[in-house]
């Protein structure tokens, strides 16, 4: 039998390693080492584990619920990460972050527990990568849930060196009872909305279209502020709500997320009803309007697409109406009536009253 020997001339003496193909184990492990210390401010007694394990421990058995529920939700940023990488700004991205997860637990009223995220980049870039972690920690604080794993990938070829993407896992509980939304939604109900922060983290791919065309640009001023710093305010974090005097009065929440008004309060409305939208009620923060001039957008994509100033709607009772509305100023989360529950015989919608 012939034997096939290695020819001297063609032997690739060049030793390939992990740091060779683009990922630096000893850049992660600093990164983890550097973060420690803002995950243990956002941790609490029923927390069992630290970050580090295969697995993170949250310990349910002491919460004070007779039928416990857990309530998830994941999400990511979306493409408002483009805005933050153009203005190199990474000290919200975490809060809109955990802000697009919680709030969507909160709209089923459960109370959030803990949250894990999800950041992948092409080179992990340490100084950037502590300042979105950071943020992420920032949000959590805010949110009262603990941070307590997550998972950072560095992915050379799939992403370009700077760019990089974030998800969140977020999990609530809520007594089995007091899922939202209730049943009993009706025709007279009101719908009270919650302002929002700013855009929050929706209609960026059309924020980032009229960047492309050169029609809105980050360095133009706004009531004496950068588009950019205006583009990049992160998305408000809603847990006040939970502490509302009369939360048990709330018949359902409509987060205000992607698809705007017009897709989103349809979600919690049962068969037989429709939400009537007082248009003059809502009135256009600046920001807005201007995206709706220069990008000539008419009303109805507006209301499909953005939060237009509205980043929670609340439905009550008429006669519960006043109560709520007082206690929700009290917790300084800006309530103004935006319209009413109609009945209807066709699915659950939207409608606008000029």
């Amino acid at each position: 039998k012939s034997q096939v020997m290695p020819n001297k001339n063609n032997v690739n003496n060049h030793k390939v390693t992990y740091k060779k193909s683009g990922v630096s184990i000893k850049q992660a492990d600093k990164l983890i080492n550097k973060i420690k210390p803002l995950t243990k401010r956002t941790l609490n007694k029923n927390v069992l584990s630290d970050i580090g394990g295969f697995g993170a421990l949250y310990d349910i058995s002491k919460l004070k619920y007779k039928n416990p529920v857990l309530v998830s939700g994941s999400d990511g940023v979306g493409t408002k990460l483009k805005i933050a990488l153009d203005l190199k700004n990474f000290d919200g991205i975490g809060i809109d972050l955990v802000a697009m997860c919680v709030n969507d637990i909160i709209s089923q009223g459960a109370k959030p527990l803990f949250f894990l995220d999800y950041y992948a980049t092409g080179k992990l870039n340490l100084k950037n990568s502590y300042e979105i972690i950071r943020s992420i920690a920032k949000g959590c604080k805010m949110s009262e849930c603990a941070l307590i794993g997550g998972e950072t990938a560095e992915m050379p070829g799939l992403y370009n060196k700077n760019d990089f993407d974030l998800a969140g896992f977020c999990v609530g509980i809520i007594e089995k009872k007091n899922i939202l939304p209730k049943k009993n939604i009706s025709n007279g109900d009101i719908l009270i909305g919650l302002k929002s922060s700013g855009l929050h983290s929706n209609g960026y791919s059309l924020i980032n279209y009229l960047i492309k065309k050169e029609k809105l640009k980050l360095n133009s001023r706004l009531n004496r502020k950068k588009i950019g710093d205006i583009l990049i305010q992160p998305t408000k974090i809603y847990t006040n709500i939970l502490k509302l005097q009369n939360f048990t009065d709330i018949k359902g929440i409509a987060n205000i997320t992607g698809g705007g008004i017009t897709e989103n309060i349809p979600r919690i409305l049962p068969n037989g009803v429709k939400a009537c939208i007082y248009r003059k009620n809502i009135k256009l923060p600046k920001i807005f309007e201007t995206i709706k001039q220069i990008g000539n957008i008419d009303d109805s994509e507006m209301f499909k697409v953005f939060n237009c100033g509205i980043g929670m709607v609340i439905v009550v009772e008429k006669n519960k109406s006043e109560k709520t509305i007082n206690n929700l100023k009290k917790l300084k989360l800006s309530p103004v009536i935006v319209g009413c529950i109609l009945k209807s015989k066709e699915k659950p919608k939207v409608e606008y009253n000029n």
